[in-house]
């Protein structure tokens, strides 16, 4: 059993104060993330019958919401910019203007098919997960922000490895190699984990 506050490779630790904003009484790292998968489940139901458009979706109105209906029966902060410093993601400071700076570009892409349907998903995604604006759930979210942009661009959901990313194993491994080669320069690996 792992108590709430453990985090494995990859996972952000969340602050005592965070840690405190937590909505149910769980004990443990599993409990958790069965009930963060079920606030998932609801926060896609909302975002799949929702008409959006794809530029829409590259809105700090529009991702504040989905990361709001994905968590907001886990944490009262779902939905807000982190405040506090991480061991990734940009500076505190900084994540407004390097999110706004990421709509204005996904909308660009979108209106001027710069690249294809999947890499303007896969892009969005991999800017997000490194912007790292929220507390926690930002892979999930960033994720689902991804499969959504793709369906309205008219490609399928995205298979992400086809297996269960929470969970430390020979995927999650493959999905933040993946990350940290888009880190470097590299969409590639990313786009084609993402297809498997």
């Amino acid at each position: 059993m792992t108590t709430l506050g453990t985090t494995s490779d990859g996972n952000t630790p969340l602050s005592p104060e965070e840690l405190a904003n937590l909505i149910p009484s769980l004990a443990t790292k599993e409990e958790l993330n069965e009930w963060e998968r079920e606030n998932i489940l609801l926060g896609r139901e909302w975002a799949t019958a929702a008409r959006t458009s794809p530029v829409d979706i590259a809105s700090d109105e529009y991702v504040r919401k989905l990361h709001t209906k994905m968590f907001d029966q886990t944490w009262k902060w779902a939905g807000e910019y982190r405040r506090t410093e991480r061991n990734i993601g940009v500076p505190v400071h900084e994540i407004r203007d390097r999110f706004m700076a990421l709509c204005g570009d996904v909308r660009y892409w979108i209106e001027n098919s710069t690249y294809s349907p999947d890499e303007i998903a896969v892009r969005f995604h991999h800017r997000l997960v490194y912007i790292h604006p929220f507390p926690n759930g930002n892979g999930r979210h960033a994720r689902l922000v991804a499969d959504l942009l793709a369906t309205k661009l008219g490609r399928p959901l995205f298979t992400w490895g086809s297996a269960n990313l929470i969970k430390e194993g020979e995927a999650r491994m493959k999905y933040l190699e993946a990350i940290k080669a888009a880190d470097n320069g590299d969409i590639q690996l990313l786009l084609k984990f993402a297809r498997s």
